[in-house]
């Protein structure tokens, strides 16, 4: 089209035809139609049931920080492994829809972490193992080498684990062995479980006081007597959500 048209003009009036319309036009190539590439498609491209395959059990400790908003480093020499490992991980939780929490190769130089830091929550891969010797950098370190996932001390109290996890990482498990089982139906039982975990904070929440959003009433949530642990997941999710009132 430049070399048409001689002129930045013509690709900007298609670029933004794509942007506001989902079509492009042209005559040589045809017609371009975003609805055609389905984001989801390409959400799905990594394998839930080959992270469960490889960390069991322990799976539940990625989908709780995740759900928290953690910041989790996944490290491995190489970086195929690193990417392909990071991009499947946000489809933990489906609901969000959300992949702009990834940062799948991450250098251990000052610009880089300065701007990962300025993030609240994000998935980060690396492939220097020096990474593991920097806890200010993540709650959650995934060694994706060894298969070891651990949480860093700042991080234990939220993350600690409860009846509920063992629920959650038994259905995400149960779910991820059964060979009739496709990654998206796998995907879609943890996506259900994770809303009737978000439905538990309703008979929780008020409306604050400007109006504009749900909050926890932190007393109605004690007095429901839930485990310990489960107590402190549903009130750290409900900052993960946005719902404390500060």
């Amino acid at each position: 089209m430049y070399l048409k048209h001689g002129s930045p003009v013509k690709m900007m009036e298609s670029y933004i035809a794509v942007l506001t319309k989902g079509i492009c036009q042209s005559e040589e190539n045809g017609s371009f139609l975003s609805k055609d590439f389905d984001a989801r498609k390409a959400y799905l491209a990594g394998s839930i049931k080959d992270i469960v395959s490889q960390f069991g059990m322990e799976t539940v400790i990625l989908h709780t920080a995740l759900m928290l908003k953690k910041r989790i480093v996944v490290y491995h020499p190489k970086i195929e492994a690193v990417q392909e490992f990071t991009r499947t991980l946000p489809a933990l939780v489906w609901h969000r829809q959300d992949w702009t929490i990834l940062h799948s190769y991450v250098h251990l130089n000052a610009d880089e972490l300065e701007a990962l830091q300025m993030c609240p929550g994000y998935i980060a891969g690396f492939v220097d193992l020096e990474v593991s010797s920097r806890p200010d950098l993540y709650d959650v370190f995934v060694n994706l080498a060894d298969s070891e996932i651990t949480i860093a001390p700042l991080a234990k109290e939220a993350m600690t684990m409860g009846k509920l996890h063992k629920e959650i990482g038994q259905l995400i498990v149960q779910s991820a062995e059964d060979p009739e089982k496709s990654d998206s139906q796998v995907i879609q039982d943890i996506s259900l479980k994770t809303r009737e975990i978000l439905s538990n904070l309703a008979p929780f929440s008020e409306v604050s006081g400007d109006g504009e959003k749900l909050v926890l009433n932190f007393e109605l949530l004690k007095q429901r007597r839930f485990p310990p642990a489960t107590e402190n997941f549903l009130y750290h999710l409900a900052a993960a959500e946005q719902m404390l009132n500060i």
